[in-house]
């Protein structure tokens, strides 16, 4: 039996943790399909309902939300601009992780929901973010929380923005708009095929 020196025990663990690591925040295979998500991702069912039973956002909607902001991607950013059309820039702001929420933004969810230890490439606080997000839009600006068209043009705008509609002068944001909105009718409708499978089994379900 080889027994390992603790340098070697210390580099196997390393390893490891970074295969564990890099399996958690990688995005899901298949993510135009919110069953295969959720039967991939462990617990990010459950962090969804949590998000939807705190703020009464339909699953489908922070999800096509996501889905549009960073793929799923826990470490997403803006994309540079390019200097000269070459050379790596600045980024365009300071947008980060699962929501693609900027500093400001965050902490004012921090300090509205209470989430203090919330952290944006994590995903339950990432959904419980947009959640959150929607249903501000909903008191602000009278939105409905199934109108994905909308809630993103006023998540994208800001408050403000959506009031002055600075979204008129821009037709590719209404496209993206369009494209989260069919995004979360389709997830909507494959979500009513399976929930019922991703749904945690008591004890004597199994029998």
């Amino acid at each position: 039996m080889r027994v390992l020196t603790p340098r070697a025990r210390a580099l196997s663990l390393g390893l490891a943790f970074s295969m564990l690591i890099a399996c958690t925040t990688s995005p899901p295979e298949q993510v135009d399909n919110v069953c295969d998500i959720f039967r991939e991702k462990s617990g990010w069912y459950e962090d969804a309902k949590e998000s939807r039973a705190r703020w009464n956002v339909p699953i489908s909607v922070s999800m096509a939300f996501m889905h549009q902001e960073s793929r799923f991607v826990a470490t997403a950013k803006p994309p540079r601009k390019k200097l000269f059309g070459v050379i790596p820039g600045p980024r365009p702001s300071d947008a980060y992780g699962y929501s693609q929420a900027k500093n400001s933004t965050w902490e004012w969810y921090q300090r509205s929901s209470g989430n203090y230890g919330a952290d944006r490439d994590n995903f339950g606080d990432a959904i419980d973010f947009i959640g959150w997000y929607n249903d501000m839009s909903h008191q602000q600006l009278g939105l409905d929380k199934q109108d994905a068209f909308r809630l993103y043009l006023a998540y994208h705008e800001g408050h403000g923005g959506y009031k002055r509609q600075t979204y008129r002068s821009k037709e590719w944001l209404v496209g993206v708009a369009r494209k989260v909105e069919k995004q979360a009718q389709r997830y909507n409708s494959q979500l009513q095929g399976c929930s019922k499978e991703l749904e945690p089994r008591g004890w004597f379900d199994w029998w």
